[in-house]
């Protein structure tokens, strides 16, 4: 069954992928390593659109067998629909979005995943 109903190709979800896909480099102020430089790995995030009623483990293994990756870990979120309204010439007409789940999937170093690869 799909669960997957879309990959989040946004601004904001592009700069996380970006930010995450780079190792960093620090000297931590505290802890056992102070004053030390630290290396921390990068581990590219990509978000996805899922169906409301996938749990992680469905959501990791779609992704794995889609693109051939190798999953680390999935944080998932659901957004409640928002209500709107807006003054027409008809008057005024009330409405609410569409309620989603998403899910950001965390991969093992060095994999990536392109998305156009799949368009015909």
């Amino acid at each position: 069954m799909a669960f997957i109903i879309k990959p989040l190709v946004t601004e904001k979800m592009t700069k996380i992928t970006d930010k995450s896909s780079v190792d960093r480099t620090y000297t931590p102020k505290a802890g056992k390593n102070r004053g030390q430089q630290v290396t921390k790995k990068a581990t590219p995030r990509y978000g996805f659109i899922v169906k409301p009623e996938a749990n992680k483990i469905e959501i990791k293994k779609e992704v794995e067998a889609l693109y051939n990756v190798t999953v680390i870990g999935v944080n998932t979120m659901r957004y409640a629909g928002k209500r709107s309204a807006r003054y027409t010439k008809s008057g005024l007409v009330k409405g609410q979005r569409n309620a989603f789940k998403k899910a950001i999937v965390t991969l093992k170093d060095g994999d990536t995943i392109d998305f156009y690869s799949n368009i015909q």
